[in-house]
């Protein structure tokens, strides 16, 4: 079990700008790997509305629950490791495994029984060390949809921001509102609903 605080930065591309960036980095294709997230909450969207989000990565052969939660910079995450027969239990039977992420989640009076499994969205991830901190570009596929998003992992608040604006000046891509994946993939999941 770990726990940080995640500063992020983000911003939605258009597939032309992804394929930019992915050239002036000098991408090879062996350098991007896929990894899958499965996403959970309660029927009535009680993780949402705390604006946290519960999700169990799988990369490769390794399964990682994080949950995560907001903080007044960034979100806080708590990761748990889970062995493949407590991910598929998630998944296939709706049993969550014990520790301390049910208790934070408990401690917000969410009942941990009632989260379920939601779906899942599939990352095509590369990852470049850039200026003091991770740059990362994907491409995500979930509900019949796709999408390209660029992300800059920081330590630093204002370091990051001036960093981050700069890249996308020096790319010339205009700032978009960019929820994160867990909101992309319930708004959409909510249109296919309707």
């Amino acid at each position: 079990m770990s726990q940080n605080i995640e500063i992020e930065f983000k911003n939605l591309l258009t597939k032309a700008e992804y394929e930019r960036i992915l050239v002036a980095f000098n991408i090879a294709d062996n350098q991007i790997f896929t990894q899958e997230n499965l996403y959970f909450d309660t029927v009535d969207f009680a993780l949402k509305n705390t604006q946290s989000a519960l999700r169990i990565r799988k990369k490769g052969t390794d399964y990682v629950m994080t949950l995560k939660q907001p903080r007044e910079i960034g979100l806080l995450e708590t990761n748990q490791r889970l062995t493949s027969e407590e991910a598929s239990a998630a998944i296939h039977n709706g049993r969550l495994p014990e520790g301390q992420i049910k208790q934070l989640i408990e401690e917000n009076n969410i009942s941990f029984s009632k989260i379920e499994y939601f779906g899942s969205l599939i990352t095509n991830r590369v990852e470049i060390v850039y200026k003091k901190g991770l740059l990362v570009l994907d491409h995500s596929i979930y509900l019949q949809q796709e999408d390209y998003e660029i992300e800059y992992e920081v330590e630093d608040y204002q370091e990051g921001l001036i960093n981050f604006q700069a890249l996308l000046n020096r790319f010339k891509i205009p700032e978009r509102h960019t929820e994160n994946k867990v909101h992309r993939f319930y708004n959409q999941k909510d249109k296919q609903t309707k």
